[in-house]
């Protein structure tokens, strides 16, 4: 194993998914100290092909989501690459795979045949709609932003429905399979038991989508694309001033009355039209060429440094450059080096177990034949 720190330090994870949101998961666990090991298959993970943009001739997108890992290449319709790849299962903590559901049944490696050789194991599975009624149906994150919802409440009311832009539901269905492991170790720490743990790519849609999902099961409500306003806030959205638009999200009466300070405008805080949420959300028609007539008298950036002093939320709406800026900015030190490579740093901070960046993203069996002799050893 890989000398790591962090608070998974000494916890291996046998990687078998590919694409996002396996590989973005075990990057977190990475980070967090647990020696992954990516396993991919001959011609390795689809990611490595995702290009431009690219660097070095490496495409980023692959860069992104695998630092901190060791490749080996395994072809698992081979029997000594397969009896390999479950040696590596039987000594993990955690396995993780992405296939479709049952797909790694023929080679030994269900959680079933991975449990009986490894009783403490965390496996954990990340598919598009489960492995129920929906297990032989593929899981892309834009299919599964169409089936949810997602893309009837993204765009402008009159226009037709859009994706977001980037796979957020694969993102967060790696999010919810990191959060999964942790508390299945948590357990097996406790009880000395492993267990499955199941993601899907639709369930991680549905509660993603909070309080739209709440507005249909608990006030059978089916929300409706709305541009950038919000359906129960104003204002909350962008709004033009001198030059660009700004996001303004005066999500309560105090920072409505700040924002109307700041403005110039006191009174409207008071005006029995605008008093409340409730009452600036039905009558936000009435409200924003108000709040439009100030806001451009100055800049975008200028009313930024202004209002966040008065503590009103707002922000500019940058391009990703500007992202990284405001992050320096605000000393979020949003790039860490690896081997030489830029990436994005860890998003968690801990003060007495800090992350750490070990391996930069590896080639395609990079570490194969340091595995293979580590797994080919009995006596480990």
């Amino acid at each position: 194993m890989t000398d790591g720190t962090g608070p998974l330090a000494g916890i291996l994870v046998a990687d078998f998914s590919r694409i996002l949101a396996g590989p973005y998961a075990t990057m977190l666990l990475a980070d967090m100290g647990a020696d992954v090991v990516k396993v991919e298959g001959p011609r390795g993970d689809d990611t490595r092909t995702w290009m431009p943009p690219v660097r070095d001739g490496v495409s980023t997108y692959y860069l992104g989501i695998n630092r901190g890992k060791r490749s080996i290449a395994l072809d698992l319709r081979a029997e000594a690459d397969a009896k390999l790849a479950r040696e590596l299962a039987r000594r993990a903590d955690v396995v993780i795979e992405n296939f479709k559901p049952g797909g790694l049944d023929k080679y030994g490696l269900d959680f079933d045949a991975v449990r009986a050789d490894n009783p403490g194991v965390v496996y954990t599975s990340i598919s598009g709609f489960g492995s129920g009624a929906g297990k032989d149906v593929p899981g892309y994150d834009l299919m599964v932003q169409a089936i949810s919802g997602l893309m009837s409440l993204t765009g402008d009311p009159d226009g037709p429905p859009y994706r977001a832009g980037i796979s957020v539901f694969d993102v967060m269905a790696g999010n919810h399979a990191t959060i999964g492991i942790l508390a299945a170790l948590r357990h097996r720490d406790a009880t000395g038991q492993g267990q499955h743990v199941e993601v899907n790519l639709l369930s991680s849609a549905l509660t993603g989508l909070v309080n739209h999902s709440s507005a249909y099961v608990a006030g059978d409500t089916i929300p409706y694309r709305m541009g950038n306003a919000h359906p129960s806030v104003f204002p909350y959205e962008p709004l033009p001033t001198a030059d660009n638009d700004l996001i303004v999200t005066a999500a309560n009466d105090g920072q409505f009355r700040k924002l109307c300070e700041v403005l110039g405008i006191p009174e409207i805080a008071d005006d029995p039209r605008f008093a409340r949420n409730a009452d600036r959300t039905e009558r936000r028609d009435e409200l924003r060429p108000i709040l439009v007539g100030r806001l451009r008298e100055r800049g975008a950036l200028e009313w930024f440094d202004l209002l966040v002093d008065a503590g009103v939320p707002c922000g500019p709406i940058n391009t990703i450059d500007g992202g990284f800026a405001m992050a320096e900015r605000f000393d979020l030190d949003p790039v860490v080096e690896v081997g030489g490579i830029p990436t994005t740093r860890h998003p968690i901070r801990f003060s007495e177990t800090p992350v750490s960046y070990r391996l930069p993203p590896p080639e395609l069996d990079e570490h194969g034949a340091e595995l293979r002799k580590w797994l080919e050893d009995e006596g480990d």
